[in-house]
Formats: C-alpha cells, sequence, structure tokens
C-alpha cells in the first residue's frame, strides 16, 4: 500500500512540473483572417465576418477567382457564365461538333413552355403538353371507336352473298399493306410503352423486368423504322392511282359516310374517308414521322445533329406520332370489328359481289362494266371459288 501511494504521488509531481514547464499558445493577431494558403483561400472565422460577403456593391460582378476569397467553394460566376450558354473550349472540330463546348443550351421558348434553358423548355413541352393531351387522343379516339361498336355494331350485309368473287387486293398489294401494317403496329406498341409505360407497366412488373422490356422495344422501334418507312413508299406507290379524289368524295363526306343513317354511300374503290386516311395519315403524317425518325436515329448523312435539332425532332415525331395512331384506330376498328368482310378482304385479296355492291357500288360498276376486271392477279392468285366473277359476268 505505502508502494503505491508513492507511485502515484510522483505521478502527479510529474504533470504539474510539466505544466508549469509548457510554454502558453500565443492568441492570432487578426481573428478575422489569416495568411491565404497554398490553393490562395484565406481563412476566416465565420462567427467574425463583418461585413457580409454581398455588401460589396460589385458583388454579382465578382469573378470566381474574387468569389472564392470571400466565399471559398461558391462557383456561382462560373454556373451563371454556363448558364448564359459561354462556349468553353474543346478539342473537338467545330464543323463535327458546333457545341461541345456548351454544356448549357441557351434560352429558348417553345410553344407552350415558359423561356428557359432549351433543354428544360423541350422537358415542358413533353411532359406537360405532348405526354397528357397525347394520351387524351388517343383515349378518345377508343373511346369513340367503342361508342360507334356498341351503339351501331358491325355494319353487315343487307343482301345474301352470290358466292361469286371480286379480287379487291393482289397479292402484292397485301403484302405490302401486311407489311406496312406489321412495322407500324410495332412502332405504335413500342411507342406507347416508351412514352407511357412508367405510368401503367413500371408499377406493375417493377423496375428491372420493364427495364429489360423497355430495353427490348427500343431495339424493336429502331428496326421496325426502316422497314415502315420503306413499305410506305410501296403503299404509296401501289394504292396512289385509286386514291385520287373525285367529284363523288364530296357526296359521300356530306352524307358521313352513311354510317349515321344506315344507308351506304355510292363510291369507287376507295372511299372518301380511306383517302383522307391516305393523303393525311399515310403520305402526310407517315413523311413527317419517317423523317423526324430518321434524324432521331442519325441516319440522315450530312447533318449535325445538335441538341436542338434532337429535340425539336423528339417533339415532331411525337405529336405526328400520336395523330397518326388515332388515325390508324379507326382504320384498324373499321377493317376488323366495324364492318363485316372487310378483313377478309384483305386476308384473302376477295369480296363477294354483293360485299362490293353495298360498300363500293360505283367501283362495282365498274368491275361489271369491264372498265376494272375482276381477276387482277395471276393464275397463281386465283379466287378460291370457281365462282369467280368476270367482266362479262
Amino acid at each position: 500500500m505505502r508502494r503505491f501511494l508513492m507511485t502515484v504521488g510522483l505521478a502527479l509531481a510529474a504533470l504539474g512540473v510539466s505544466a508549469q514547464t509548457q510554454a502558453p499558445v500565443a492568441a492570432p493577431a487578426n481573428p478575422v483572417a489569416s495568411a491565404p494558403n497554398s490553393l490562395g483561400v484565406k481563412s476566416a472565422n465565420i462567427f467574425q465576418i463583418a461585413p457580409s460577403a454581398d455588401a460589396d456593391p460589385k458583388y454579382k460582378d465578382q469573378t470566381n477567382a474574387q468569389r472564392a476569397e470571400v466565399q471559398p467553394g461558391n462557383n456561382a460566376p462560373v454556373w451563371r457564365a454556363v448558364g448564359q450558354g459561354v462556349t468553353g473550349f474543346t478539342s473537338l472540330p467545330k464543323s463535327q461538333a458546333p457545341e461541345a463546348g456548351n454544356l448549357i443550351q441557351p434560352f429558348v421558348q417553345y410553344p407552350g413552355s415558359r423561356l428557359s434553358s432549351a433543354g428544360e423548355s423541350w422537358r415542358q413541352v413533353r411532359n406537360n403538353i405532348i405526354i397528357p393531351y397525347g394520351a387524351a387522343v388517343l383515349l378518345i379516339a377508343v373511346g369513340a371507336m367503342a361508342l360507334f361498336y356498341f351503339s351501331k355494331g358491325t355494319i353487315e350485309l343487307h343482301g345474301k352473298e352470290t358466292g361469286r368473287k371480286i379480287e379487291r387486293f393482289t397479292p402484292f398489294e397485301r403484302s405490302a399493306h401486311w407489311a406496312n401494317a406489321i412495322a407500324f403496329c410495332a412502332l405504335a406498341i413500342s411507342g406507347i410503352v416508351i412514352a407511357y409505360g412508367k405510368y401503367f407497366l413500371l408499377p406493375v412488373l417493377g423496375d428491372t423486368l420493364f427495364g429489360w422490356l423497355s430495353f427490348a422495344l427500343k431495339n424493336i422501334h429502331n428496326f421496325a423504322g426502316p422497314l415502315f418507312a420503306v413499305s410506305l413508299v410501296i403503299v404509296f406507290i401501289t394504292f396512289v392511282k385509286d386514291n385520287m379524289p373525285s367529284k363523288d368524295d364530296m357526296v359521300w363526306l356530306l352524307k358521313g359516310g352513311g354510317l349515321f343513317s344506315g344507308t351506304e354511300v355510292p363510291s369507287h374503290r376507295f372511299n372518301a374517308g380511306e383517302k383522307v386516311l391516305f393523303w393525311a395519315g399515310v403520305l402526310f403524317l407517315g413523311a413527317v414521322v419517317v423523317a423526324s425518325g430518321l434524324v432521331l436515329n442519325m441516319l440522315i448523312p450530312g447533318l449535325i445533329y445538335e441538341r436542338a435539332t434532337m429535340q425539336i425532332a423528339n417533339m415532331i415525331h411525337g405529336v405526328a406520332s400520336l395523330f397518326m395512331m388515332a388515325m390508324f384506330i379507326g382504320h384498324i376498328y373499321m377493317g376488323t370489328l366495324g364492318m363485316r368482310g372487310a378483313y377478309k378482304a384483305m386476308r384473302t385479296g376477295y369480296v363477294d359481289e354483293t360485299w362490293a355492291k353495298e360498300h363500293h357500288e360505283l367501283w362495282y360498276d365498274d368491275v361489271k362494266s369491264g372498265k376494272i376486271p375482276a381477276q387482277r392477279s395471276t393464275s397463281a392468285g386465283a379466287a378460291p371459288s370457281s365462282n369467280t366473277s368476270t367482266a362479262s359476268a
């Protein structure tokens, strides 16, 4: 016990001597700031800064180096310049990458957006206008077809079939149509998932499965696009002759095609409604969709693909695609549920004389008079019935 007390006493004595001999630490002469460090930044006591850094009347005009002295780490001048479209340095040639030195695009105002950077303006137009209103257009088209079907039902034949067939579509015409239709459906389904999938598929499938599905559909979209473009040209060349406007089309339009009166309006091989779809949907909207799609896929040689170019192409592509889908919803309805025998005509190529007379009476008259042959394809595509109508029948 005596040895333990002696040890404690010696330790305390040593500590006392050390405290007495230690030199006191001198306080800094200037408690507010010290000399700048190796980075050129002055240290400061944040509780003793006076006046405030923004008290300087030229505060907003400070360079980034000046701002770093009063507010270390505040790079507002740099980002303000970036936001104003200041071009930096890049080793890429300007002919290939004219905006590679610009991090943020200049301010623009697209229809329906606020004055903002081009990227933000594009986002506003897409998310606030194209996506919601495009969905409304598609739902209205689907709803209109559903309402018409449940109120009117399928358009049936009034007369009895004769068993005599008229060739409405040749094998080549059907091949062109189906190639275009399949490509269109692939593009429409993949496009809807890309644009709207996160709203109705992502909550059901989850992130991983939805990610794989979107990736697969995006590749399908890219490969179906060129097929759609080529088939669209073939469809236009194939059917343009029979889709030229005539004086009888105005009568058909004024009477609404007889859809509401229940009385068929005489028409040629294609009625006025089909011609409107051909010129407005196939030619105009189809050309816009294809052209904007080629820009988005960077397939137009010699075109410099700036961000603004891609953003504008994306908006045009979305609007044209949505209107095109809305128009073709009506076409698909009339070719399947809407009219008895319409789908069979495109599947087999032939229609009964009764169908031709009731739905396209002027075309039927031309066939019966010999102006148009009832059998236009070769023997390889002969009618399924031996009672095929001929010009002299």
